[in-house]
Order: C-alpha cells, then sequence, then structure tokens
C-alpha cells in the first residue's frame, strides 16, 4: 500500500486528520477501471472514486472537448440573461432525457448544490402558489443527500446531523422502507404543511439499500394523493448506475423534480443540477416579476458543460446504460458468494451496478475497527472498496468486465478470511 510520508495541510472530507495527517494513499493516475498509486501500483477501482467515474478513467475525448472550450472561453456566469452556447446545449439535452414532459434544468456545481437548490425551490414554489405555509420537508432514515446545510439538515444518518444544531427547521425523517410510515408523518404535520419528500432510488451512502418491491411507487402515490412535491435524489443511481439515465425509470417514476451529479460528467468536472417539471417551473417561467432568487457562481460552467455533453455522448455510443443492465446480476452473484463467510452479516444489492456486504453484528461488536482493516487489507490485494457505516460497498465503473467483477469478489474474500 502506498503511503505518503509526508504531513499534509490538506484537511480530508470525513477524515480523522490525526490518523491521515501522516499517511496519505496517493493516487497519481487513472485509466479505465484502474488507479494507480505514486510507485506505480495498479488498484481495481471497485467504488468510481465516489460512484462517479462511470464511463472509466483517462477518457481523453473527454480532457480533449473541455481543453477546447477553455481556449474559446473557459468560463461566464448564466445570471440573469446571460447564457453561453454549451449550457444552452447541455440542458436541452438532459430536458430530452429526462422523465417528465417539457422539464426545466437548473445547473449547479454538485450534487450538495443540487439538493438545496430542490428543497428551497420546493418552498418558494408553494408561496408562489398561495400555500406558504408548506415548509415542512421530508426525508428518510438512513438518507444520505449530501453535506450542504440543506442535505446535513435532512439527512436521516445521524452520525453526519450531529454536532451541528438544527441546521434547517422543519424536517423530519421516516423510515427507509415502509410506504405507510410516510402516511403517518403525513397525517402527524398535515399536508397543508409539508413541501416535498426527498428519496433516493437506491439509497447510497447510508448503507447501500435497495427499495423494497413497490416502495417507491408507493411513496410516489402517497405524495400525488397529498399534493407533495416528490423530489427523487439520482446523484448516486443517475447517468447508468442503476440502468437508467436518472435512476427512476425502471419503478416508472415521474418525480416533480430530479437532482443529479456525479455520472452527468463521470467527475471529469464539477457539475450537478436539477431536473424540474413544468408544474413546478410554471409560476416562475409564465409569469413576471417571480426571480428565484438562488444561484451558484458557476452555474452553467461552459466547460463543465462540454465536459457532461461529451460523457453523454460515450454513454450512449457505449451503451452503458444497458451494459448497466447486464452487469447487474454478475456484481450481485460475485457479493452473494461471500454471504456464507462467517464475518459476513448481510450482502446487498441486485439494483444496478453497486452493492454492499456488511459484517457479522457480533464481529462489528467486538472489534469496531474491523471494518477499516479489512477494506485496507482489501486495499493491499489490489482493490478498493469503501467502508460505508457497518458494509463494504463497491460501485466500479460501468465499463468493468466479468473478470474483473469476480476479482473484486476474490478480494474482498481474501480481505476477510485476513481478518478472521
Amino acid at each position: 500500500m502506498s503511503t505518503a510520508p509526508r504531513n499534509t495541510a490538506l484537511w480530508h472530507p470525513f477524515a480523522d486528520m490525526f490518523e491521515v495527517k501522516n499517511g496519505q494513499f496517493c493516487v497519481s493516475k487513472g485509466d479505465g477501471v484502474w488507479i494507480y498509486d505514486q510507485e506505480g501500483r495498479r488498484y481495481l477501482d471497485g467504488t468510481a472514486s465516489l460512484w462517479y467515474a462511470n464511463v472509466g478513467h483517462g477518457r481523453t475525448e473527454i480532457a480533449e472537448a473541455a481543453a477546447a472550450q477553455m481556449r474559446e472561453l473557459e468560463s461566464y456566469s448564466v445570471f440573469n440573461d446571460f447564457t453561453n452556447r454549451p449550457a444552452e446545449a447541455l440542458a436541452d439535452r438532459l430536458s430530452q432525457l429526462a422523465p417528465m414532459d417539457n422539464a426545466k434544468i437548473f445547473l449547479t456545481t454538485g450534487g450538495g448544490e443540487s439538493i438545496d437548490t430542490a428543497a428551497k425551490l420546493a418552498r418558494q414554489y408553494w408561496v408562489q402558489r398561495g400555500q406558504p405555509r408548506r415548509t415542512h420537508i421530508l426525508s428518510r432514515g438512513h438518507a444520505y443527500h449530501g453535506t450542504n446545510g440543506v442535505g446535513t439538515g435532512i439527512g436521516g444518518i445521524e452520525v453526519n446531523r450531529a454536532g451541528f444544531g438544527e441546521l434547517v427547521p422543519e424536517t423530519s425523517r421516516v423510515a427507509h422502507d415502509d410506504a405507510e410510515s410516510l402516511r403517518e408523518a403525513i397525517d402527524r404535520i398535515g399536508a397543508d404543511r409539508i413541501a416535498a419528500f426527498f428519496a433516493e432510488p437506491v439509497m447510497g451512502a447510508g448503507g447501500l439499500y435497495p427499495p423494497q418491491p413497490g416502495y417507491l411507487e408507493g411513496v410516489a402515490k402517497i405524495c400525488a394523493e397529498h399534493e407533495i412535491l416528490f423530489v427523487a435524489d439520482a446523484v448516486i443511481c443517475g447517468f447508468g448506475r442503476v440502468g437508467s439515465w436518472f435512476g427512476v425509470e425502471r419503478w416508472g417514476l415521474r418525480p416533480d423534480m430530479i437532482t443529479f451529479a456525479k455520472g452527468v460528467t463521470s467527475g471529469y468536472l464539477p457539475l450537478g443540477g436539477v431536473v424540474i417539471a413544468e408544474r413546478v417551473a410554471e409560476p416562475f417561467w409564465n409569469h413576471p416579476g417571480r426571480p428565484f432568487r438562488h444561484g451558484a457562481t458557476y452555474s452553467g460552467h461552459p466547460t463543465a458543460a462540454v465536459a457532461a455533453l461529451a460523457n453523454l455522448d460515450i454513454l450512449e455510443r457505449e451503451k452503458l446504460l444497458a451494459r448497466a443492465d447486464k452487469l447487474e446480476l454478475p456484481l450481485h452473484d460475485a457479493l452473494r458468494r461471500l454471504a456464507d463467510h462467517p464475518a459476513v452479516g448481510e450482502v446487498r444489492g441486485g439494483t444496478g451496478v453497486l452493492g454492499a456486504v456488511e459484517l457479522a453484528p457480533d464481529l462489528l461488536a467486538a472489534d469496531p475497527g474491523a471494518l477499516v482493516r479489512t477494506q485496507l487489507a482489501i486495499r493491499e490485494l489490489g482493490v478498493i472498496v469503501r467502508p460505508l457505516g457497518k458494509a463494504l460497498a463497491v460501485s466500479p465503473p460501468l465499463i468493468i468486465n466479468e473478470s474483473e467483477i469476480d476479482l473484486i469478489g476474490t478480494a474482498m474474500r481474501e480481505g476477510l478470511d485476513r481478518l478472521a
């Protein structure tokens, strides 16, 4: 394993800097499904970095498109009446791909900003509709909606919320796998007080939980019954990760808003956004004097937009959404073969190119550091996996092949053996 011996001034997200400051794993190169450390050792990127390297590393066409755009116009604001052709082209293309008719696209620079945008727009929408009391936002236990203020405030991972105080008032969480829990919360709070319900198609950072059969369809129906805006957080699930453009199509969902980021550029440049249904946009687009007073400095960044367009070209040309459908079962099979290991408590997956292996409860109770040690052992074996709550998560690039998927399973078993 490559660790940098130097002391660092870089403060790493979600890191115990006491441990990290004197030993970092330095990634120096990426190529396809592989990354390389500073000594040149190769590792299978079993997590696509943070869920996002969908088309793999080192795609020169994306780099060349971005470089060409920088030589012409590197960046410019799209506030007020300013625009640029790449941002318009990207918005038009995403609107056409969206599962809602005549969708509008509000661009951001990442998933956290997209969540903030959707939450503020949901509340502002009800103001414009003459129902300003509808400010409450519902989400789910185990939910991860980024680490901006709103995302932290509505998130369902309690350790991520602890110690920050109440960042967003009028929010609450319901059970992650029970549609009736949503109905009960609506009855308790009152539909006339609720602006929106946020849900990930497949829960990601909260432990990687695919939806129970009928769950997503059920909560969408409940929201429609009570005219509550349904916001699908597709930041992780979008752009092929679960075999469709926005991660909701396989359930026949037509949300009021969809937040996206990560796979839209495969991480080559930071970009995100919100897909907004026509009815939600209508008060702002069809009536004068109603600006949505919100936006990021780099919203509509032309270079980031060009990178996204090149990335979408690859996803379409190489049929990577269909490929994700084909890889779903082999990946799940590779993980399910670990279910009989004495260190394993549960295997989750089977919906998209992502899955998780949770360690046995008695093992974690006796040895809280077991998860991280297992992850490091697997990395020593040349495969990157991610500690996630009580589990080890995988979400490789969509260009991975089945023999490389087998490498993930083999390394995870050997890493678990080393733990035992």
